[in-house]
C-alpha cells in the first residue's frame, strides 16, 4: 500500500451529507474518478500541482481526509469547500410545498464546489446532446485511457480524467473509438487549448463565471450551467436545455412536464437560489414518469 501523501481531520460546524453533497460528482456507477462505498469516498482529480487522489470518511462528526499524489494538498485545502462549507442558503424561502417538505427532510444538503473547472467541464461536454448511458461510456474510455491511475491505494481501476495535454494528444481515431462524435470532440479541443484561462470563472463565480465559460465556441448555457454547479457551487445555475429538468420539475411541482420558459417562470421566485429548488428535488429522487420505450442511444463507434 502507498505512504499516504497528508491527512487532515475536519470538524465541520455541520453535519454534512457526504453522499448526497458528493453526488453529483459521480459520473455513473462505473465512474473511474468516483468510488463510494459505505461511510467512505474516493475521488481523482486534476489540481494546479498535478494529480491527486482523496479519500473521505466520516468519524464522529469529523471528516477524515487522507490524499496521495503531487495534488495531495490542494485536494486536502479544498475539502471544506468540496462538502459545502462555502454554501450560503441564506434567503432561500420554499415557495412550494414540496420543496419545504424536501428541505425538512434533508437539511444536511448543501451545493459543494470543486474549486477547478477542468475536470467538470470534460464532462460536461461529453453529456451534451447524447444519452447518458453514451456520455459515462465515453468518460470511462477517455479517463481509463488517456487518464491517470490514481495515486495511493485508491480502489482498482480508479483513474484522474485526461489532463489537457493529454487530450490534444489523442489521435483522431481514439475519438472515434470512445464514441465522441466530431462536434463534442472539436469542444473538447479547443477547452483545452484555453483551460487555464476557463479556470477564472471559479473566481469570477455566478453569472460573470459562466458568461467566461460561454466565450468558447461549443459551450452553451446548459454545460456552463452544469459545471457552475460543481466548480463553485452555483446556487442560481439552471441547466437550461437539459432533456430531463424541465419535465422532472414540472412534474414534481405542478403534476405536468413544462418546457424551459415554463420552468423558469415556476423557479422565477426562488432567484438567485433557482438550481438550489432543482437540487432538493433532484435528490429527493423524484422522476418523470417515463411512457414508451426509452431512446436508443448511438454507438459512434460503429459509425
Amino acid at each position: 500500500m502507498a505512504t499516504v501523501t497528508a491527512t487532515r481531520r475536519w470538524v465541520p460546524p455541520y453535519v454534512p451529507d457526504v453522499g448526497r453533497v458528493l453526488g453529483p460528482l459521480r459520473r455513473g456507477a462505473g465512474d473511474p474518478a468516483f468510488r463510494a462505498e459505505p461511510g467512505e469516498w474516493w475521488l481523482t482529480g486534476n489540481t494546479p500541482a498535478g494529480v491527486g487522489t482523496l479519500h473521505l470518511r466520516g468519524h464522529g462528526g469529523a471528516i477524515e481526509a487522507s490524499a496521495w499524489g503531487d495534488g495531495a494538498d490542494w485536494l486536502l485545502d479544498g475539502v471544506p469547500a468540496l462538502l459545502g462549507a462555502d454554501d450560503d442558503d441564506t434567503g432561500f424561502e420554499p415557495h412550494h410545498d414540496l420543496i419545504a417538505e424536501i428541505r425538512r427532510r434533508m437539511p444536511k444538503l448543501r451545493l459543494g464546489s470543486t474549486g477547478r473547472v477542468w475536470d467538470v467541464l470534460v464532462a460536461a461536454i461529453l453529456e451534451q446532446k447524447v444519452t447518458g448511458h453514451e456520455a459515462r461510456r465515453s468518460w470511462r474510455e477517455l479517463a481509463r485511457r488517456f487518464g491517470t491511475p490514481a495515486p495511493g491505494p485508491a480502489p482498482h481501476g480508479m483513474y484522474a480524467p485526461p489532463t489537457p495535454r493529454a487530450l490534444l494528444a489523442i489521435a483522431d481515431w481514439e475519438w472515434h473509438k470512445a464514441g465522441v462524435d466530431g462536434a463534442r470532440r472539436r469542444t473538447l479541443l479547443r477547452a483545452a487549448g484555453s483551460a487555464r484561462s476557463l479556470e477564472r470563472a471559479v473566481e469570477l463565480r455566478g453569472e460573470k463565471g459562466r458568461e467566461l465559460l460561454q466565450v468558447l465556441p461549443g459551450i452553451g448555457v446548459w454545460t456552463a450551467a452544469e459545471v457552475a454547479q460543481r466548480a463553485w457551487g452555483d446556487p442560481d445555475a439552471v441547466s437550461i436545455g437539459d432533456f430531463h429538468i424541465p419535465s422532472v420539475v414540472g412534474h414534481a411541482l405542478l403534476g405536468r412536464p413544462l418546457d424551459d420558459d415554463g420552468m423558469m417562470a415556476e423557479l422565477a421566485p426562488y432567484t438567485p437560489q433557482r438550481h438550489r429548488a432543482v437540487r432538493y428535488i433532484e435528490a429527493a429522487g423524484i422522476r418523470r414518469p417515463r411512457f414508451g420505450p426509452r431512446f436508443s442511444p448511438r454507438d459512434y463507434r460503429t459509425l
